[in-house]
């Protein structure tokens, strides 16, 4: 019988896709709103740098600290606008930093490491539709199967890493790292009748060696439906 059974998770692995994934291991969003310009942020930048590994991960760097001693310089005012709308979506009386969102579902202190395994356990359950993506000329074919019609489809392209020496402000002296730092970030369209998204992406031969991170979410700032990644290492 125990070799029956090794017979058949052989024969499971063998037919299945590298890096196929069930329902508990489906890819998990994490976006951290953060800012080079708050002392309170770098705990979080490190913490997202950990989840790496479990999570598909993005550090969205904001405007909305920026002063005369320290500017940002990863803030974008695409992610500064996306993190209102999150705290338009989850009621909050302002926006703050670092914050953490998970799978657009839930949204957390960016430092707070073990509220985060937790969601991040939680959101890894839910049944999702998980992005394919290649590399083509021109940018990465996407294709979605099973989608929910109307989710919006969102692109963003990341610094694998990156590290800043801070020369003013809360964190002057200070070297800061980071990894997946959105430098881009945009619509990718919506999921038409029938649930199948199938588009080309246009994207500068540079973005081969950065992250392209792709998913699909209820509206701008819902929950997200399912997420995928292609690294620097995907790309060559």
């Amino acid at each position: 019988m125990k070799h029956s059974l090794g017979i058949w998770i052989w024969l499971l692995a063998a037919v299945l896709p590298a890096g196929a994934a069930g329902p508990s291991q489906a890819p998990v969003l994490v976006e951290l709103f953060t800012s080079e310009a708050s002392i309170s942020s770098p705990p979080a930048d490190m913490l997202l740098g950990k989840l790496d590994a479990a999570a598909i991960v993005l550090g969205e760097h904001v405007t909305s600290l920026d002063n005369s001693l320290w500017r940002d310089r990863f803030g974008l005012e695409a992610t500064t606008k996306r993190q209102q709308e999150y705290a338009d979506r989850f009621r909050l009386d302002r926006t703050f930093v670092p914050q953490m969102v998970v799978d657009g579902a839930v949204q957390i202190n960016g430092s707070d490491a073990r509220r985060a395994d937790v969601e991040i356990a939680k959101a890894a359950k839910r049944v999702k539709v998980v992005p394919r993506l290649l590399w083509v000329d021109g940018g990465v074919q996407v294709e979605i199967d099973g989608a929910h019609v109307g989710d919006r489809v969102f692109v963003a392209v990341a610094d694998d890493s990156a590290t800043t020496a801070v020369t003013g402000g809360e964190n002057r002296g200070r070297q800061l790292h980071h990894v997946a730092v959105c430098r881009e970030l945009r619509a990718a369209g919506v999921v038409p009748l029938g649930g199948a998204f199938y588009e080309l992406v246009d994207l500068p031969p540079q973005a081969r060696k950065q992250r392209v991170i792709v998913w699909t979410q209820v509206g701008d700032v819902g929950a997200v439906a399912g997420a995928a990644m292609l690294g620097p290492a995907d790309q060559q």
